[in-house]
């Protein structure tokens, strides 16, 4: 199937801005970018004469599909709690392709995103990238993309402090996920003694500690939630301490270290910039959070964190540019930023030959809140159009 965008503003991200280009997709892929390219005589085409062209937008951190639209407890599955450590959690076991989220976060050109288990617990279990089109869990998840969910702050040690269990403090928070990083590193030692001696079987899994252990081989990213400044510096302590590739999630006091995280190379995935106090430890949001951080030098992507309120994903970022975030780095953090930090670099983010071709259209500036999504491309082929 051969498919052609021609006319448009094409914003390919890392190659600048095209006016007036085409984009011709074949069979899933972009196969050519630019002006002057010949469109094939039985390729589909659609006219983005006076629009913009981008790639499919992507949120690095969400629980889509996971807790349910309308929130009612019958579909609340994003967090288990049942215990502070649940590392053997797969969130793609509560994935439902129904969600009714879905379809309205296609349609804003929002085509992939991170999802999985809320931060209920100190280790929520794993989550992954998706596809936000697609019928079964199987056709929606991208294998390779998973990542263990950690939180600390508020979350978990209100949860289980509320049951006079551990966590009931941060430094709680923090010796839960020690203790249990070390479980791990111990298992790892068994099992390496073990395969040693030969004796491999004899250790009984734990499927727990075994997913902890592909974080601790660094073949699983830790998602660590944080909120607070000092959360913050204790999520990369720890991740130091076990030497975890790790990405801090919302970081809504990164600006208080901004000069410390871009040191630390840190990876941040900002937001929702629609947040207001609604607990203690997110009084000092600030809408220029992104902003700072991305001039400080960190990697930025923005979030949106629920389920349909994703469609507003290039709306808040268009905020994070009015609030002095560079409009080109902004188009970058819902797309190769995030990306990246998800692992898909290589396929996504940027409109370049051999990309999967997941492309967006819009009647005006991706980031205005004057402009509306007009058409929508998953893997080169038009899934919505208005």
């Amino acid at each position: 199937m051969k498919l052609a965008i021609v006319n448009g503003k094409i914003y390919t991200i890392t190659q600048g801005v095209i006016e007036k280009g085409t984009v011709l997709c074949e069979d899933g892929k972009i196969v050519a970018v630019g002006v002057g390219v010949a469109v094939p005589e039985d390729a589909q085409v659609i006219d983005a004469q006076g629009k913009a062209v981008t790639p499919g937008l992507i949120d690095a951190h969400s629980h889509i599909g996971l807790f349910g639209e309308p929130s009612l407890p019958a579909t609340a599955d994003g967090n288990e709690k049942t215990g502070p450590m649940q590392s053997g959690l797969f969130g793609i076991d509560s994935l439902n392709p129904a969600d009714p989220a879905f379809p309205q976060v296609l349609a804003a050109g929002v085509t992939t995103v991170y999802t999985g288990p809320g931060s209920s617990n100190v280790i929520g279990g794993t989550g992954m990238a998706i596809k936000t089109l697609g019928r079964t869990v199987d056709e929606m998840v991208i294998a390779g993309t998973e990542g263990m969910k950690m939180a600390l702050g508020e979350n978990p040690k209100r949860n289980y402090g509320a049951m006079n269990r551990m966590p009931g403090t941060r430094m709680g928070n923090a010796a839960v996920l020690r203790e249990a990083l070390i479980s791990a590193q111990n298992y790892l030692t068994k099992l390496e003694r073990a395969e040693a001696e030969g004796k491999a079987k004899s250790v009984d899994r734990d499927l727990k500690l075994e997913q902890l252990g592909k974080v601790l081989r660094r073949e699983m990213k830790a998602r660590i939630h944080c909120h607070r400044a000092d959360d913050i510096m204790t999520a990369i302590r720890i991740a130091e301490e076990f030497n975890l590739d790790y990405v801090l999630e919302h970081a809504t006091e990164g600006y208080k270290i901004a000069d410390i995280l871009a040191e630390k190379k840190a990876r941040c995935v900002v937001g929702p910039l629609n947040m207001g106090p609604a607990k203690h430890e997110l009084w000092e949001v600030r809408l220029d959070n992104p902003a700072i951080l991305a001039k400080a030098g960190c990697k930025v992507a923005i979030q949106m964190d629920s389920a349909s309120d994703t469609k507003y994903l290039p709306l808040l970022t268009g905020v994070a540019v009015r609030e002095g975030m560079d409009e080109a780095e902004a188009l970058r953090a819902i797309t190769i930023n995030a990306a990246e930090i998800i692992g898909l670099d290589d396929r996504l983010g940027s409109i370049e030959i051999g990309k999967e071709a997941d492309l967006a259209v819009f009647d005006g500036h991706p980031l205005c809140n004057f402009t509306t999504c007009q058409q929508v491309i998953v893997g080169g082929r038009l899934v919505c159009s208005v």
